[in-house]
């Protein structure tokens, strides 16, 4: 059985996962896309987290890099809206 403080990480990642996630695909859709690119970068965070436990847990590694591809191509808009 996980432990209560692990759950509740476990629980916090995976609402700012959901949350930060869809605020990205919200404020590209109101064509805000240099801020959905910052709330999409956000939660390539939680992400991250998620699928390096996924690979780690149930060798799941595609997902993994195909998070870690996203990842840079989001650095990419970044660096092209704001720089």
């Amino acid at each position: 059985m996980i432990k209560p403080e692990r759950r509740s990480f476990n629980n916090f990642m995976q609402v700012g996962l959901v949350g930060f996630t869809m605020l990205g695909f919200l404020l590209t859709s109101l064509k805000l896309p240099e801020y959905g690119l910052i709330a999409n970068l956000i939660s390539e965070i939680f992400w991250l987290y998620s699928t390096y436990k996924a690979w780690k847990e149930a060798n799941q590694v595609g997902m993994f890099i195909n998070t870690l591809i996203v990842t840079a191509i989001l650095i990419f808009g970044i660096i092209n809206y704001w720089l």
